[in-house]
C-alpha cells in the first residue's frame, strides 16, 4: 500500500478505524490503490502507526463487508475492483417500526432491484440515538436515507438540523419529512404536513359541505397533529363548515357526523369510534362517515373499506430508489390523495 494513502491523525475527532476506512475507500476510488493490490496486514498497520490491532481489524472488517477489500485465507487483504455498477451501501435511519415505513422500505428494496445493500436502524425520534449512529457510520455508506421525525420544539429541531448537516449533501436523502433548514443539494421525498391535508379533503368537499360539519380526532400519538390541524382549519374556513377537534373519541356521536381520525396507524381510537357509532344505533358509511389519515393495504377491508387521505408510501420508496441508483438528487413533493371507500 502506498504510504500516501494512510495519514492517521490521533488528535482528530474522527475515530481511527473510520479514518482507515475512508482513506482506503478514497484510495480505491481515486486510483491510488489498484484493483488486486495487496494491503499490509493488520499487524503491520498497527505497528507502523502505533495503534491497536483491534482498531485496524474493525476497519478491515467493514471494508470487507462493503466489498472494498477481499480477504484471502493465508494471503491477506486485496483491493477489490472499483466498478460503476458495484453494489451501493445504504444506511436507512427511520423513526420507528410502522406499517407505513414498511410499505416505503418494501417499495425501496423492490426499486433498488438488488443493486444496493440496505442497513436499517431505528432512531425512535431520539436525537441522541441519531447522533450515536452518525458517530459510528459517517463515511462508511454511499447514501444515508433519514426520516427526520423528531420533537417539534425549536431546540430539538435545531439539533436535528446540525446532525443532518454532518452528512455530505451528495449522500443525504430525507424521506417523509423535509427539514428545510438543512442547506444544500441533497435529496428529499416528502409529504407537506402543513398543506397536504387540505388538498386531500378537497376531493371530498361536496359531501363535507352537505354535512356542514367536520369532527377531527387528534390522538396524542400524532406528532404532526397540530400542524395538520392548521391545514384542516383552512379547509373548513374556506368551505364554511363547522370544525370540532377532540383529543379522544367523543361520547356523543350524531347522525350526519363526518370524522377525520389523525391516527399514526390503526389503533384504539378508530376501534372506539366504531364502537360508539354502533352503540348510538347508527351505521358507518350511511349515518356517520369516517376518514382516516394514512393509507395501507388492509384499509380495503377495515370497516368494510376505510376511506383515507394519505401520501403514497410506495411511490415514496420508488422515488428514493431512483435517486440512489441514478445519483441525481431531487426535492420531490410526494403525491397525496383521498382514497374513497365505504366509510365515506
Amino acid at each position: 500500500m502506498k504510504k500516501s494513502v494512510l495519514s492517521l491523525d490521533k488528535r482528530s475527532d474522527i475515530p481511527l478505524y473510520r479514518q482507515i476506512y475512508r482513506q482506503i475507500e478514497d484510495g480505491r476510488r481515486s486510483g491510488k490503490l489498484l484493483s488486486g493490490e495487496l494491503l499490509p496486514s493488520m499487524n503491520e498497520i498497527a505497528e507502523q502507526y502505533s495503534i491497536s490491532r483491534e482498531t485496524v481489524k474493525k476497519a478491515y472488517n467493514l471494508l470487507c463487508r462493503d466489498g472494498i477489500l477481499i480477504p484471502r485465507q493465508g494471503k491477506g487483504f486485496y483491493v477489490a475492483e472499483a466498478s460503476g455498477g458495484a453494489e451501493k451501501n445504504v444506511l436507512v435511519l427511520i423513526d420507528k417500526q410502522s406499517i407505513y415505513n414498511q410499505l416505503m422500505l418494501q417499495s425501496l428494496q423492490e426499486g433498488l432491484g438488488g443493486k444496493a445493500r440496505l442497513t436499517i436502524l431505528l432512531h425512535n425520534q431520539n436525537l441522541a440515538l441519531l447522533e450515536y449512529y452518525l458517530d459510528n457510520s459517517l463515511d462508511m455508506y454511499d447514501y444515508y436515507i433519514v426520516s427526520p421525525h423528531f420533537p417539534l420544539d425549536k431546540a430539538s429541531q435545531a439539533k436535528a438540523v446540525r446532525q443532518l448537516r454532518r452528512i455530505p449533501n451528495r449522500k443525504l436523502i430525507m424521506v417523509d419529512n423535509w427539514l428545510r433548514e438543512v442547506p444544500g443539494n441533497y435529496g428529499v421525498v416528502y409529504q407537506d404536513f402543513r398543506h397536504d391535508t387540505e388538498q386531500g379533503l378537497s376531493e371530498g368537499a361536496e359531501d363535507i359541505l352537505r354535512s356542514g360539519r367536520l369532527k377531527v380526532i387528534v390522538l396524542p400519538a400524532s406528532l404532526y397533529g397540530k400542524i395538520i390541524m392548521k391545514s384542516v382549519r383552512e379547509f373548513t374556513t374556506r368551505l364554511g363548515v363547522e370544525l370540532s377537534a377532540f383529543s379522544s373519541v367523543p361520547k356523543k356521536v350524531e347522525k350526519g357526523d363526518i370524522f377525520l381520525v389523525l391516527n399514526s396507524q390503526l389503533d384504539s381510537g378508530l376501534a372506539l369510534l366504531s364502537r360508539r357509532v354502533r352503540e348510538s344505533g347508527l351505521k358507518i358509511g350511511r349515518d356517520v362517515r369516517v376518514i382516516s389519515y394514512n393509507e395501507f393495504p388492509l384499509n380495503e377491508i377495515v370497516l368494510g373499506g376505510l376511506t383515507t387521505i394519505s401520501t403514497d408510501f410506495a411511490e415514496m420508496g420508488r422515488s428514493v430508489a431512483e435517486m440512489v441508483l441514478g445519483g441525481e438528487m431531487k426535492k420531490i413533493h410526494n403525491p397525496f390523495r383521498m382514497t374513497r371507500r365505504e366509510t365515506f
